[in-house]
């Protein structure tokens, strides 16, 4: 016997997190006093996690269109990119936060089945993974439990989905000790022109939902995501789904085959707000309604209310809209695979999506007014600039003291976990699977993935500096996307695009939604010079806890391509070369990673940026690998210089000497400044002069400061360090770490 819907008030209203305004704005809508599943609806709908309602303004200032895009952002689940030889590249990067902070296993393995769907729903085949994880102080066994619950869930299911995980960024910092931030990302190809669109239309045309049945995980999954974290996170373990990486691989399989039959009008994935975010998104896109009998889901659990149906998060599920005559095919298609594939629908021709549920109707909604840029209310926050900035610009550098041994804190910095080899992690993933991999994690810049039957490539990345975008949020936005695309231009590819995930804290904090727009501006700032447009990704707000915001993190997820596979190049020296530094001086050691892990201390302006000259940098830099001149490259970002070096030894297994007095004078700068646009690259002898002359054809300051070779790196004479001891303790780290040790 199903459950009596309880009476709609404005007080029920404000416990689903709608406000006073918003409950009116639904009784406009609806002409009446909205039913409880209605307001369920809405309320999920118009969560910060669907709507956007807090960030669309600001979003929209982005740059949204390029040379190579085939859709804007937000026209689809994932941005696409026009790569050559008739192919697209779809991919994505969103959070899965909130669930993984309460149970971190499943939060992070449904998030990475989650992103994937959003690729293959375009008729696009995931080929690539890729993460980027924020944890509080490895120090803190409930950190360690969160970091180690993460990396299986996100192992888990991605190797037994069998897509490699090939690259990703890891940060430590206590700023992100009750709120981790999990972001996954997925790569996909696709023949251009044979992509699906998340869209419903044609008149009476069936709505079909497919794979595995709906159970009652996940429901409010979305609100959960939209609110601030509390003492209370283990109440929150229902909002949390459970995934099914089996399961997943089968729907992904059928759904690319069923594409294929070219019956299918429209597909999209069921993620947060389940059923209720497909039928209505769709539909709003297609500027047509649907009517959704929900006796006729498929449901693993007895006496599900509509309420529970509709809002329901279970995985591995999507919407399918056929053409009316042929849903048989699609059906038989799901059931080869044995999945669920029923019928449980059809589209109208007005604009609402209508509900049923034991014969009776349960909700009528207007699709247009549930869905982000249609009715959800879009909001522009106050703003406040933060006054702790002032404070930590003016801190005084020469109230430091340098080390008293400058051996022992180089091998200090390889230890800090910002630093140290995330071997620990990447080994739990399969990075190898489907063979594509030409560089994985580990010793490059950014990850390479082959094209089959080409001789071009991708190389992709994941990257943020929270630290630089707390210190200076503009500047930081600047950064995020200026290193991501650094990153992937030291592996020899042109960076064309990127998505993203905006971490942030509660947008109704008028200091924290003055940093959000900040970044943001910033972010499109980089975006507009380096080329490289947004196609969309997610915002992730309300990332705090009892003791505060986490760092501002606008993850950059970064792709480049590569012309011609024989360039690609790695961070390891791989020889005895020449070693040249490339680009602006190394000066300040603001929001550096020596200052916060010798000194304790996140104090100063994030590093200088200057755009222009990143850009220069960028395509000389890319034009010298291009002609063949650099054996390997390394841009400095955390740890500076002295890691660079000790990093492009360690891979290499090879040592080097540097002469440190051709870069400045005050070494303590030299050696651990992470001022921008600095890259160390390795070259033959016999190319030597024609590297130099390249760079300073192109007005980049280049500097020849020494040579690869021998067993150690030393550093001017300051630094004398065996390769192999600097490798223990850089290999050491997080795995001592893990142990409590």
């Amino acid at each position: 016997m199903m459950m009596k819907e309880p009476l709609v008030t404005a007080e029920l209203a404000r416990e689903h997190g709608l406000n006073d305004e918003e409950y009116a704005k639904i009784q406009e809508y609806l002409g009446r006093v909205p039913t409880f599943t209605e307001l369920g609806v809405y309320s999920v709908m118009w969560s910060e996690h669907c709507s956007y309602k807090n960030s669309i303004a600001v979003l929209k200032t982005l740059p949204k269109k390029g040379p190579h895009l085939l859709v804007e952002a937000g026209e689809e689940n994932a941005g696409l990119v026009d790569i050559g030889d008739g192919l697209a590249c779809a991919f994505k990067i969103e959070s899965h936060n909130h669930p993984s902070a309460v149970e971190p296993y499943q939060g992070a393995a449904t998030g990475v089945g989650g992103i994937h769907r959003d690729i293959f729903t375009m008729g696009a085949r995931p080929v690539a993974s890729l993460n980027s994880l924020r944890f509080g102080s490895l120090k803190n066994p409930r950190v360690r439990y969160l970091f180690d619950g993460v990396v299986r869930g996100i192992a888990d299911y991605g190797n037994s989905f069998g897509v490699p995980t090939v690259a990703g960024d890891i940060f430590f910092d206590e700023s992100y000790e009750g709120n981790p931030l999990v972001n996954a990302m997925s790569v996909g190809l696709v023949k251009v022109g044979e992509t699906a669109s998340a869209i419903a239309k044609g008149e009476g045309n069936p709505v079909i939902i497919v794979g595995s049945s709906t159970g009652r995980d996940g429901i409010h999954g979305a609100t959960f995501a939209s609110e601030d974290l509390s003492e209370d996170n283990e109440s929150k373990r229902p909002n949390v789904q459970v995934g099914d990486p089996f399961t997943e691989k089968l729907l992904l399989e059928a759904s690319l085959e069923a594409l294929k039959t070219g019956a299918v009008v429209g597909m999209q994935d069921m993620g947060a707000a389940g059923i209720a975010c497909s039928t209505s998104e769709m539909s709003a896109k297609g500027k047509s309604g649907m009517r959704i009998d929900l006796d006729k889901v498929p449901m693993r659990e007895e006496g599900m209310s509509a309420y529970e149906l509709l809002l329901s998060e279970s995985q591995e599920r999507m919407l399918v809209v056929a053409e009316k005559g042929r849903e048989q095919e699609i059906i038989d298609i799901y059931e080869k695979w044995d999945l669920n594939a029923i019928v449980i629908g059809e589209v109208t021709s007005d604009d609402k999506v209508v509900y049923y549920r034991d014969g009776e109707m349960k909700a009528s909604i207007p699709a247009d007014s549930l869905v982000l840029g249609g009715g959800a209310p879009v909001y522009i926050r106050e703003t406040r600039r933060p006054g702790y900035l002032d404070k930590k610009h003016a801190f005084d550098f020469t109230s430091l003291k340098p080390p008293t041994d400058y051996n022992e804190t180089v091998l200090n910095m390889l230890e800090s976990p910002n630093v140290a080899s995330r071997r620990w992690v990447f080994e739990q993933y399969d990075h190898m699977v489907r063979t594509n991999t030409v560089v994985g994690p580990g010793p490059s810049d950014a990850a390479v993935i082959r094209i089959k039957d080409s001789n071009r490539g991708l190389a992709v990345k994941t990257d943020c500096n929270g630290r630089y975008v707390y210190l200076n949020p503009r500047v930081g936005g600047r950064i995020a996307v200026a290193e991501a695309a650094r990153n992937v231009v030291c592996t020899g590819a042109k960076p064309v695009a990127i998505t993203n995930c905006l971490n942030f804290g509660n947008p109704y904090k008028p200091e924290v939604y003055w940093v959000f727009k900040e970044a943001v501006g910033g972010m499109g700032d980089a975006c507009l010079a380096l080329q490289t447009p947004v196609t969309g990704g997610n915002v992730s707000l309300y990332n705090e806890n009892p003791k505060g915001a986490v760092f501002p993190t606008p993850t950059i997820g970064m792709l480049g391509i590569i012309e011609d596979m024989d360039h690609v190049t790695t961070a390891a020296f791989t020889g005895k070369h020449e070693i040249l530094y490339v680009g602006a001086p190394r000066r300040g050691l603001g929001g550096s990673e020596y200052l916060s892990h010798i000194h304790g201390l996140t104090e100063g302006d994030a590093p200088h940026l200057d755009l222009d000259f990143e850009v220069n940098l960028q395509s000389a830099l890319l034009d010298a690998i291009r002609a063949g001149l650099i054996c390997s490259a390394h841009d400095i970002s955390d740890g500076g210089l002295a890691v660079t070096l000790a990093e492009m030894c360690i891979f290499g297994g090879i040592g080097a000497g540097i002469d440190l007095n051709k870069l400045g004078d005050d070494p303590v700068e030299v050696l651990f400044s992470e001022a921008q646009s600095g890259v160390v690259v390795a070259v033959t002898g016999d190319d030597l002069e024609k590297a130099t002359a390249h760079f300073e054809r192109a007005a980049v300051p280049v500097v020849h400061i020494g040579r690869a070779g021998g067993s150690t790196l030393d550093l001017g004479e300051l630094v004398s360090l065996p390769v192999e001891a600097m490798k223990d303790r850089y290999e050491g780290a997080i795995p001592k770490a893990m142990e409590g040790r």
